[in-house]
């Protein structure tokens, strides 16, 4: 055979011997092969990865050249890498069609820096070239426009469309855009249902890859008309090491277990303070409590985060540490996480895909109930 002779079927069946070492199954399998040019000896393809932040892009890249390399026939590699996040939800309606991925970060308490993980993890994906939306759904006490450092107000169009605020590469909306400094937000039930349901149905979040959402603590009615009128990828939850914040961590479980929301893993915050003058280590609040929970609940534990001085500087001046100081222990702390968090979303939708297939749906369901809306939000404040 000459180099002019060199077929699709050649070139693919080299290619089936590289398998996505998550996902356990071979690239051509996963339709993860487009563009394939061929032309003489020369082959061009685009590999797309099943999200931006794959640790294991390296190695799949050199696994794709190896194999190509061993066909006597191609002369020339020309490969890009790229990917597109698969959808673990179905399109809902009006509310986030375009929404692949919904991430709800949860914690059975307040003051574990779960805002902090929250705003850390979304920005951390979309530094690593995802498409992402945060949505601050802590109605009682939003900071996510605190500590992202945001000045602006989402805007509302001709439609009655809400445009969520871009900050650092993602889409932001949060309940203090509708409120004056120090307003407090005084609500029942039936009113944080209604304001949910503006945060995703009125909100034009677009095509992303991934919607986190930042839950108030505890396991009350935002977090029950959330796990209702949307599906959720599943949770991530965040803790502290001792005892009291590990047993309301527990019940956070308990309750987003019931409403059949998937426990994609848990973070251990404040696990320890390294001193910056000595270097002794310190536990103030214990340590290795969100570990074994993790083996209790039969989640994956995702990581520790220390108690860092930048971390709470960059939260209080709006100047998170992911973007302003990468190369800091938190910031390579919440990339290691996310790359993780990423991986784990894929291999459970890529499950769920086959696990579909068999079952001969064709898709993933989404078998969720949805209320009505029983009140509005008011105007973003300053725009009354």
């Amino acid at each position: 055979m000459s180099p002019r002779q060199l077929g699709q079927a050649a070139v693919l069946d080299a290619l089936r011997g590289v398998k996505d070492p998550e996902l356990g199954a071979d690239i051509v399998s996963l339709g993860m092969i487009e563009d394939l040019r061929i032309d003489g000896g020369r082959v061009g393809l685009t590999v797309n990865l099943t999200t931006p932040g794959c640790p294991l892009r390296e190695q799949i890249e050199k696994d794709v050249r190896s194999a190509l390399t061993a066909v006597a026939e191609v002369e020339t590699i020309d490969l890009k890498m790229s990917a597109k996040v698969r959808r673990s939800i179905e399109p809902q309606g009006n509310l986030i069609p375009e929404v692949a991925n919904t991430v709800a970060i949860g914690s059975g308490k307040g003051g574990v820096g779960k805002s902090t993980v929250a705003a850390s993890l979304a920005l951390s994906f979309a530094r690593a070239g995802a498409s992402v939306g945060l949505m601050d759904a802590d109605v009682y006490g939003p900071n996510l426009v605190q500590m992202l450092g945001v000045a602006d107000k989402p805007q509302i169009d001709d439609n009655k469309r809400i445009h969520p605020v871009l900050v650092h590469g993602l889409k932001l909306m949060s309940m203090a855009f509708f409120l004056k400094e120090d307003q407090p937000v005084i609500w029942r039930g039936p009113m944080l249902h209604g304001a949910m349901k503006q945060f995703l149905g009125d909100v034009e979040w677009g095509a992303i890859d991934y919607l986190f959402i930042d839950m108030p603590p505890g396991t009350g009615d935002v977090q029950l008309t959330l796990s209702q009128i949307i599906p959720l990828t599943g949770s991530v939850l965040v803790t502290t090491p001792q005892e009291v914040a590990l047993s309301d961590m527990r019940k956070a479980a308990a309750m987003f277990k019931t409403v059949n929301v998937p426990i994609l893993g848990i973070i251990e915050n404040m696990c320890h303070f390294n001193c910056p003058h000595c270097g002794e280590r310190t536990e103030i609040f214990s340590h290795g409590g969100g570990r074994r929970a993790a083996e209790t609940l039969e989640t994956t534990f995702l990581g520790e985060i220390p108690i860092d001085i930048g971390l709470r500087q960059g939260g209080d001046e709006g100047k998170p540490p992911v973007v302003y100081d990468s190369k800091a222990g938190p910031a390579i702390a919440f990339r290691e996480i996310s790359e993780k968090l990423a991986a784990i979303i894929s291999v459970n939708t890529y499950k769920q895909i086959e696990q579909d297939q068999r079952a001969g749906l064709g898709s993933i369901r989404a078998d969720r109930g949805a209320a009505r809306n029983p009140g509005r939000l008011p105007a973003p404040a300053g725009q009354m």
